[in-house]
């Protein structure tokens, strides 16, 4: 099975017949190219034409991170899967608002009933979270009666507004109090680790999208402009409660992340190296672990999961059929 490899040091990513290698003033690491998904770059690392060529074959994509821990963008090979008729089924989806409005309101309604999965684990726990339950309860109600992507867009925004409140009561952590929503650059140590996994889990759908016949270009939820991709935000959106944000509460819970990891940056915090790597392992023992599907009967990783909600994306663009997004049962 292939799997990401994460690239923290500055360097060189270099060629050499047909294998790849990282290189600085500490040696050189030799990649598997046939056992590698993608990379992700965090660190200064310098490439060239031959480097790119070469894993354009092996079809790996790179997604880089700048010193803020921001995504800021990926190296895309062309798609090898690429579908024009997936392309236009997409588009006449994209541009006929009531089906458009179906597939953003699936998205919408599997994010926010994730939130409430979430919310339900820990007030099961003994977390005082039963007022949050019902306010989300009461815009869950709204989600399919909404005007136009832009209501349900808010229905969404306030849901998470919610949400994030409820976090000082799951965790009650003085040192991870949430505050208030910050990005570019987050304020706190909480806000910089939602910005982080949030980073992330952007690009590892946007890596399972490349495995399929979709154009990650066109979106439903968030509008396809001159953004160069929209569909792996549309689809994060069910994901990041599930994933995202446990592994959140597991590196604060079990005291893995500590206030010592942060540092200042203008205006605001970055996660250091060291917690950065703490988050990524955390996230990827978490995409490596497996449950039982429902429907399917057997038992699937959460980085699986994601790829199998493409399929269902596919299957309705194609008339095969409807898409539910998924809801966790826990």
């Amino acid at each position: 099975m292939k799997k990401p490899i994460y690239i923290f040091s500055s360097g060189e990513l270099k060629r050499k017949d047909n294998t790849i290698f990282f290189e600085n003033e500490r040696g050189k690491k030799y990649i598997p190219v046939e056992n590698t998904s993608e990379i992700y770059i965090f660190g200064e690392v310098d490439i060239n034409k031959r480097f790119l060529e070469f894993v354009t074959q092996a079809e790996i994509i790179i997604h880089f991170f700048n010193h803020y821990d921001y995504y800021v963008g990926s190296y895309y090979p062309r798609e090898h899967l690429n579908s024009g008729y997936m392309i236009l089924k997409q588009a006449e989806y994209y541009l006929e608002p009531q089906k458009r409005q179906k597939i953003a309101a699936e998205f919408v309604m599997g994010a926010v009933k994730n939130i409430g999965n979430v919310l339900r684990y820990y007030s099961n726990r003994g977390k005082d979270l039963q007022s949050v339950e019902e306010r989300i309860k009461e815009l869950e109600a709204k989600i399919y009666s909404a005007r136009d992507i832009e209501e349900l867009m808010a229905l969404e925004g306030n849901t998470r507004e919610y949400y994030y409140k409820a976090f000082d009561v799951i965790l009650n952590n003085p040192d991870f109090a949430f505050e208030q929503r910050t990005r570019r650059p987050p304020q706190n140590n909480l806000n910089t680790l939602i910005s982080f996994g949030n980073s992330l889990i952007y690009a590892i759908v946007l890596s399972e999208i490349y495995k399929t016949h979709l154009d990650p270009r066109i979106g439903f939820l968030h509008a396809t402009n001159f953004r160069r991709f929209t569909l792996n935000l549309d689809v994060a959106e069910i994901f990041k409660p599930i994933i995202v944000d446990r592994v959140i509460f597991t590196l604060i819970g079990r005291n893995m992340i500590s206030k010592d990891d942060f540092e200042k940056s203008t205006n605001g915090l970055v996660l250091k190296e060291k917690g950065q790597q703490v988050f990524i392992a955390e996230m990827e023992n978490k995409l490596r672990s497996t449950f039982n599907h429902r429907s399917l009967g057997r038992n699937v990783s959460y980085r699986r999961l994601i790829r199998l909600e493409l399929y269902k994306l596919t299957k309705h663009l194609i008339g095969e059929e409807e898409y539910k997004a998924y809801v966790a049962k826990w």
